[in-house]
């Protein structure tokens, strides 16, 4: 992380040890703290005891920000304002953050046709002699494959560790997740089956890769690696726009489709979505309901019940 600069810094390096051991803490979150540190030096380089003013400054939407980008900035500033007030060593007030704004991003609904394309233009890339490129060849199809057949996050998949990968049981161990989630997630056969075949052939490219699809530096690969190789493949065969993220909502919306007409217990087989897709509580897997067509009437006509009779809200609090 690197030293802070402020003279906050040993109540901020508590507030850090403390998350990380509870599994509460990413490398995101650290960054946005530094940044705060970093402010608090900058403009208040004497004051040694968290206040009102710099706090409420902090997290003040700026011009350029949506509302959620604020939110997203100054969430980590927020759980230490708590974290010092909870051990008596501030009695400030939490900062007034601008309303949670509703997401209008509407996920693709990706085709049959349009995913056969896409993963036969990940199956068809060039090779040579460097090692970069060997590996991307290797790692392309693969690593797509798994966003799409287990709706795990793009940085679940980029920093998943060898260690986390258990090829005998088909069972990954998701560590390092978007927040404070570790979960696991089942692979289907025909996954684990290429999982398998990958590691045999990366293992001869790189036989002490920490990570499981590791760059030629023996490191993770990057959001923008991800994403650049995402849009050139997908542009390529493809007319309408989609991004990496939309292989996880097409995962779990595709999972919600089954379940019409199984005569399903619903409550038991959304939570079970849920933990498999590293979902604190169950109003984040709600979201993925609004795009199933029709299924509150599926749902009323099967069980006489909707969606908040059968699981009531859940509150973040």
């Amino acid at each position: 992380m690197g030293k802070f600069s402020s003279l906050l810094a040993p109540e901020i390096e508590t507030f850090i040890r403390f998350r990380e051991a509870s599994g509460r803490w990413n490398s995101q979150d650290g960054q946005k703290i530094k940044f705060f540190d970093s402010y608090c030096a900058q403009q208040y380089p004497d004051s040694s005891e968290l206040t009102q003013e710099m706090v409420d400054n902090w997290c003040k939407k700026k011009e350029t920000e949506k509302n959620n980008s604020c939110r997203s900035r100054t969430y980590p500033v927020l759980g230490f304002v708590r974290f010092m007030r909870e051990r008596g060593k501030t009695n400030i007030k939490d900062p007034l953050l601008p309303a949670l704004e509703k997401c209008t991003y509407i996920p693709h609904a990706f085709t049959k046709s349009e995913l056969e394309r896409f993963f036969n233009a990940c199956d068809n890339l060039p090779s040579n002699k460097a090692l970069c490129i060997r590996l991307r060849k290797i790692t392309v199809p693969v690593f797509f494959r798994l966003l799409y057949s287990a709706g795990l996050r793009t940085c679940e998949a980029r920093l998943l560790m060898v260690k986390d990968v258990n090829l005998d049981q088909g069972v990954l161990s998701i560590s390092k997740s978007k927040g404070a989630s570790h979960h696991f997630v089942v692979l289907h056969d025909s996954m684990l089956g290429l999982m398998k075949k990958y590691d045999e052939a990366a293992r001869a490219l790189m036989p002490e890769r920490e990570y499981f699809f590791s760059s030629s530096q023996n490191t993770h690969y990057n959001n923008k690696w991800v994403d650049w190789n995402f849009r050139a493949l997908w542009d390529k065969c493809n007319r309408s726009y989609a991004n990496p993220y939309a292989l996880r909502h097409n995962y779990a919306i595709v999972n919600i489709n089954q379940w019409i007409g199984l005569g399903f217990n619903f409550d038991s087989k959304l939570l079970y979505l849920s933990k498999s897709m590293g979902h604190a509580i169950l109003d984040s897997t709600r979201y993925y309901y609004s795009f199933v067509p029709a299924l509150a009437d599926i749902l009323n006509d099967l069980s006489g019940q909707n969606f908040d009779d059968i699981v009531p809200e859940v509150r973040n609090d």
